[in-house]
């Protein structure tokens, strides 16, 4: 009996300090990022700080943004948002009336970016474009160059150690080792592919079945031959396909690439016509929370080398 008595009595103590403690602290600073690169640099700006939250949309559940819908989800993020990091450049086209509603502050991330003139798609006269999307005058997808991914970093950097001052210090030492992950990763993409070219290996130039491959092909010294945007259910048209299977069998392109969520059809055709290989590139759109910038990185990194390997393997380096 005394044995019982004494357990519950621990039972109620135990009960009693459990109930006098303090809640979990909420957020101080939430701040939504509508695509997942930008969640990557904002988390990475921001980790360490107290009271900070970074949250992301689920538009990584796409390989294209145009036909995006806010979900329930979305919304209550947005409602909860203090602030929202947009990629900017004309991508976000989806958010216009959310932001219009929102008491939240708003960094462009693509403010001061160096934006390269959006890809000519080839179509043929009268032709739609693909549904009748268009990103606009300027390519959205910036964040494919590092160096371009360091801009949208300091543009981070610069709106939170004036939202928020008390932690100024710890944003500025995050945004150091940041940028220099950034730098070298900018490096390596140059060097590692001007290594590979000077060795007498040959690549012509990339094929890429997404537009969003423009500033990586930039970063790496590459050439882009041809960009088709093509979505689930709107393969290319007959004139670009005539074009592309023209462009690998003139320049002998041993390999054409796609991005890995989105469509293959066109791509496995013209691989058919031609004997070209068909290989993979991510636009690092989705993948794994609370692992900092390491996603970005490896993306970047596995794009490189699978450009490098698939042409080596192709023409028997």
């Amino acid at each position: 009996m005394k044995k019982i008595k004494l357990f519950m009595a621990i039972m109620t103590l135990l009960a009693a300090v459990s109930g006098c403690a303090p809640a979990a602290e909420e957020a101080r600073l939430t701040v939504v990022c509508t695509t997942y690169p930008i969640y990557l640099f904002a988390s990475s700006v921001t980790e360490g700080v107290e009271g900070v939250t970074v949250e992301r949309l689920d538009t990584g559940s796409t390989s294209c943004l145009h036909d995006y819908t806010l979900s329930m989800e979305d919304m209550k993020k947005l409602e909860r948002a203090d602030v929202i990091a947009v990629n900017g450049a004309g991508l976000e086209e989806f958010l216009e009336d959310a932001l219009e509603t929102s008491d939240a502050q708003m960094i462009d991330c693509s403010t001061g970016v160096e934006l390269l003139e959006n890809l000519s798609h080839h179509h043929e006269d009268g032709e739609d474009e693909h549904g009748g999307h268009d990103h606009g005058h300027w390519d959205p997808h910036y964040w494919m160059d590092p160096g371009s991914a360091r801009a949208a970093v300091g543009n981070l950097r610069n709106f939170l150690v004036l939202y928020d001052p008390d932690h100024a210090a710890r944003y500025e030492t995050n945004v150091k080792t940041l940028d220099q992950s950034l730098k070298e990763l900018e490096e390596f993409l140059s060097v590692r592919t001007q290594a590979f070219l000077s060795a007498g290996s040959d690549m012509p130039g990339l094929i890429t079945f997404h537009d969003g491959f423009q500033y990586f092909a930039a970063a790496c010294g590459l050439p882009l031959l041809a960009s088709v945007e093509e979505e689930a259910g709107s393969e290319a048209s007959a004139h670009e396909i005539v074009e592309i299977t023209q462009l690998v069998k003139e320049y002998d392109i041993p390999v054409i690439f796609t991005e890995v969520n989105g469509s293959d059809a066109t791509a496995k055709a013209i691989a058919r016509e031609t004997g070209c290989s068909v290989g993979q590139l991510t636009m690092v759109m989705d993948g794994p929370e609370g692992e900092g910038i390491t996603p970005y990185l490896d993306g970047l990194h596995q794009n490189v080398y699978a450009v490098i390997e698939s042409f080596r393997k192709m023409v028997g380096d």
